[in-house]
């Protein structure tokens, strides 16, 4: 792989977990303790939705975060020619 095109797909790459790590930061941080009294409004199944996400949403969108990022670096993998 050329200098150029192995430089892109890092910088392709690095971009791709930003942007997942933004959305965590946003579900984590933002929805348990940013917008929480905004959540907390809502609630499901007896359970407040800020109070919700601050224990365990954060978590659940992070694992769907992982697969989602795997989906994402096959792609780049086969646009770069480094897939396996």
């Amino acid at each position: 792989m050329s200098p150029e095109k192995a430089q892109a797909y890092w910088k392709e790459n690095i971009s791709t977990i930003i942007k997942l790590l933004v959305v965590w930061f946003v579900v984590s941080f933002g929805c348990g303790i940013i917008f929480i009294n905004e959540l907390n409004s809502i609630s499901i199944s007896g359970v407040k939705l800020g109070f919700w996400f601050a224990q365990q949403g954060a978590i659940y969108v992070f694992v769907v975060l992982i697969f989602v990022y795997v989906s994402m670096m096959k792609s780049i993998d086969e646009k770069y020619g480094v897939h396996e």
